[in-house]
């Protein structure tokens, strides 16, 4: 099959304190004339910079991509040349179809025209028909909630009001391909759950759509494949687990995702190896919120200690305490004499409490009965999606809330006793 976008070799070069205009192929040719040697020192200069280095790619028809990377990446450079907003400095882009855009709040509209003059225009814009936009516009319109407004100058418009518009434009007018730049970190709540869920349907219904976005739930949830940029390079483009796994790692410095640590003392208590496992046994920091999972833990703990307990705390992203699960009195007769201990602490769903599609960080910790501190592991990192909607009420299957504490409902320890 035949890619719809191909990116050979793409980069992009800027000069900083100073605007980059379109050129076409007479300027630079006019440009050249004038001073063959430009380019030349245009190389040494320090005052450019790299936005993008050798980017490449294809997307498959149909397919939905995803774009990762922290602020200053290059992934709205990258949308503004697949847009053909701006041109490469160097490499290559192919593009087979029309392609539509949102990436900023009124980009390619008038302000002068009203709501349903930029419709039309738009539409032409992607080489459609008058019929074609016809058909869509009360869609169109219902979607953006602005129907007393669809008559109004875009000028008196809120940027709410622009970017309802704007993204119902994009949405329904039916491009072969679709560029979205951030579309869920704008709007209120309500908004954001709305164009989730028809950034579902587009991606079901067989158009290709590149999707820039910081809530990576989204990404995961939409996303086939997607491409992580750092500093203006490709780091990983694979399936979305696998890249979003790797964007975490490398993004929350703060935070692990598993643990190991070699045994310092056998005459101290220590933790020494920490797994987060899925459903199917496998190291994972991105769980669904419908499957159960498991948190295996290895400690060493001299035999003169009694009654030692394993807590583990689910605190949320910055740093809530939310609940707590907790093994009891770890020194007793539960296990056998050997100090090594090897424990899975097994999460399952029921109805009585769910996790919501939100990141946690876990602190676990080795205490006597009396709650003195043996060791403790902070910043562990755990992520929840819901795979089987696109949209889920974030406030929804919470469990029992006592002082901002929700306590598990029920999690089974296996005690292996000992470990090589």
């Amino acid at each position: 099959m035949t890619p719809i976008i191909e990116v050979k070799g793409l980069s992009k070069k800027y000069r900083m304190g100073e605007s980059q205009p379109y050129l076409t192929l007479r300027d630079s040719l006019v440009n050249f004339a004038k001073n063959p040697f430009k380019k030349i020192k245009e190389g040494l200069s320090k005052d450019e910079f790299w936005a993008l280095k050798d980017i490449n790619f294809t997307v498959e028809p149909g397919e939905v991509v995803g774009i990762v990377g922290n602020n200053g990446s290059g992934k709205s450079t990258l949308l503004k040349i697949l847009s053909r907003i701006t041109p490469p400095t160097e490499g290559l882009v192919v593009l087979r179809g029309k392609v539509g855009s949102l990436l900023e709040v009124g980009t390619g509209f008038h302000h002068e025209l009203t709501g349903r003059e930029n419709i039309f225009l738009n539409g032409a814009i992607l080489g459609m028909k008058k019929n074609e936009v016809k058909q869509r516009l009360k869609a169109i319109i219902n979607f953006a909630e602005i129907n007393k407004f669809i008559d109004t100058p875009l000028k008196h418009y809120s940027t709410g009001m622009k970017m309802r518009l704007a993204f119902s434009v994009a949405a329904h007018l039916d491009p072969d391909i679709l560029l979205v730049d951030e579309v869920l970190a704008v709007g209120d709540v309500d908004f954001q759950q709305k164009c989730l869920g028809k950034m579902g349907e587009v991606a079901k219904s067989g158009r290709t759509v590149i999707l820039v976005s910081h809530d990576l739930r989204a990404i995961e949830n939409l996303c086939n494949r997607v491409l992580y940029l750092e500093h203006g390079k490709q780091i990983m483009f694979d399936r979305a687990r696998a890249v979003i796994n790797k964007y975490l790692n490398k993004n929350l410095s703060d935070t692990i995702f598993t643990y190991k640590c070699r045994l310092k003392s056998k005459q101290h208590a220590q933790i020494t190896s920490i797994s987060i496992l899925d459903k199917l046994g496998k190291a994972s920091a991105i769980l669904d919120i419908a499957d159960s999972f498991s948190i295996r833990v290895q400690y060493f703990l001299p035999l003169e200690f009694k009654r030692t307990r394993l807590k583990v705390i689910f605190k949320s992203f910055v740093g809530q305490p939310l609940f707590v699960a907790e093994e009891r009195e770890s020194g007793t007769t539960n296990y056998s004499n050997s100090p090594y201990h090897d424990v899975t602490l097994i999460y399952k769903p029921t109805g009585q409490f769910r996790f919501n599609k939100a990141d946690y960080r876990l602190t676990l910790s080795l205490a006597t009965a009396h709650r003195d501190s043996l060791d403790t592991v902070d910043n562990m990192r755990l992520s929840f999606l819901d795979k089987n909607a696109l949209t889920t009420n974030l406030n929804s299957g919470r469990g029992h809330q006592d002082n901002n504490l929700i306590f598990l409902p029920e999690w089974e320890i296996n005690d292996k006793h000992h470990y090589l």
